[in-house]
C-alpha cells in the first residue's frame, strides 16, 4: 500500500519556501565582505525603500520574527504598569507565549470581542472604564491586526476611526502586520496606498511581515511616530534580535520592495484564496468569515475533515467547533487549489 503524501499547502503561509527573489538576493549578497550590524549599503537601501513605499520618513528596524517584532514594539509603547487593548483573537494574545507581557515587563493585555476579529470604537469604550485608579493597569496602547486573524481587512476609514479614538485618549496605536502585504494588495484595487493604511490613518508603529511574504527570518518594525522609536536599537540588541550579518535580511527586503514584488506576492495569495473559497462555497460549504485576504475560514463537517486528512491534507481548526483555516501563500499553485477541491468533492 502506498503511503499518503503529506500536503501542507494550506496549513499555513509559513509552510511555503522562500520566494525566488529572496533566494536570489541571499546568494547575490554573499559575494563579498561588508560592514556588519547594519552598517552596510543593503540595509541603508532597504530602509530608504521602505520610506518610499510608505511615502514618509520613518525609523526602521529589522528583527528575526513576528513575535519579537510585536513584543518589542509594544515594549517601546508601554511600561510594566500599562495595559494594551487588543482583540480576543489577536496573535499577541493567542500565539506569542506571553512575549508582549515579558518584554513590556508586565503590561496587561485587555481582550475585546468584535465581529470578524475586528475592533470598533464602540467595543473599546466600555473597556476604558474598567477598574478604578491605581488599582487597575493604565491603558496605554491599542493593538490592531492587519489583516486579521480571521482573514478580514480593516479599511483606511476603520483604521482612522480607531486611531482617532485611541489618540484622543492618549493611547498609541500598534499594528501587527504579519499579513500586511495581503491587506495592502487587496485594498490596492480601491486605490488605497500603504500610507493610507498606516500613518495617514494615524498608526504609530507597524510590524511589517516579511516571513509570510516569502522572506527568511526577517520582519520590519516601522515607527511612523519617530519619537516612540527612541533607543529602540538597544531593545533590539538586548533581546538577541540584532543580526550581525544584517545585509542578508536587508537584501531580501530590497528584492521584494523593488518593482512592487511584495504586493504582487500578496495579490497572488489573495487570488488563490478567492478561487479556493468560491470552490468550497460551490460545494455547499459555509464560510465563517468573508474571504478578503489570503485566508479561507470555512465550516467543515467532521466526516469531510477526516476524509481530507486521510488524503494527506494538513490544516487547522481555528474558530468554533467546525471552523477551519486554509491559508494561501505566494507559492500556492493552481494545482494545489484544484487538488484540494477535487478531494473535497470526492469526499463529500
Amino acid at each position: 500500500m502506498n503511503a499518503v503524501r503529506p500536503r501542507y499547502a494550506f496549513a499555513s503561509d509559513n509552510t511555503a519556501g522562500l520566494c525566488p527573489e529572496a533566494l536570489a538576493a541571499l546568494s547575490a549578497v554573499n559575494a563579498s565582505s561588508v560592514p556588519s550590524y547594519g552598517d552596510d549599503d543593503e540595509t541603508s537601501a532597504a530602509k530608504r525603500r521602505l520610506a518610499e513605499v510608505f511615502e514618509t520618513e520613518c525609523d526602521v528596524f529589522f528583527v528575526f520574527n513576528g513575535t519579537a517584532a510585536n513584543a518589542l514594539a509594544l515594549a517601546a509603547l508601554c511600561e510594566r504598569h500599562h495595559a494594551i487593548l487588543c482583540h480576543a483573537l489577536a496573535h499577541i494574545e493567542t500565539d506569542e507565549c506571553g512575549a508582549p507581557e515579558f518584554f513590556t515587563g508586565g503590561s496587561k493585555l485587555l481582550l475585546v470581542e468584535g465581529p470578524d476579529a475586528k475592533l470598533r470604537p464602540a467595543e473599546l469604550e466600555p473597556v476604558l472604564h474598567r477598574g478604578h485608579g491605581v488599582h487597575f493597569p493604565k491603558i496605554r496602547a491599542l493593538s490592531l491586526t492587519q489583516s486579521t486573524e480571521l482573514g478580514t481587512i480593516y479599511t483606511p476609514e476603520e483604521v482612522r476611526a480607531l486611531c482617532d479614538f485611541a489618540h484622543a485618549r492618549g493611547l498609541a496605536v500598534h499594528v501587527d502586520g504579519a499579513r500586511f502585504a495581503n491587506a495592502a494588495a487587496a485594498l490596492r484595487e480601491r486605490g488605497v496606498t500603504p500610507a493610507d493604511l498606516t500613518w495617514k490613518a494615524g498608526v504609530d508603529v507597524l510590524c511589517f511581515g516579511g516571513t509570510k511574504n516569502g522572506l527568511l527570518a526577517s520582519e520590519a518594525v516601522i515607527f511612523f511616530n519617530r519619537d516612540l522609536a527612541r533607543e529602540f536599537e538597544y531593545r533590539v540588541k538586548q533581546s538577541g534580535q540584532l543580526q550581525s550579518k544584517l545585509r542578508f535580511a536587508s537584501a531580501q527586503w530590497n528584492a521584494i520592495l523593488r518593482d512592487d514584488t511584495w504586493r504582487r506576492h500578496g495579490a497572488h495569495a489573495n487570488r488563490q484564496a478567492r478561487v479556493l473559497s468560491d470552490g468550497l462555497v460551490a460545494l455547499g460549504l459555509k464560510l465563517v468569515t468573508p474571504t478578503e485576504a489570503n485566508g479561507v475560514f470555512v465550516d467543515l463537517p467532521p466526516a469531510l475533515v477526516t476524509a481530507l486528512e486521510r488524503r494527506g491534507w494538513h490544516f487547522y481548526r481555528f474558530v468554533g467547533e467546525h471552523g477551519y483555516r486554509l491559508m494561501c501563500s505566494w507559492a500556492t499553485s493552481d494545482a494545489d487549489v484544484a487538488e484540494f477541491l477535487a478531494d473535497a468533492r470526492a469526499a463529500g
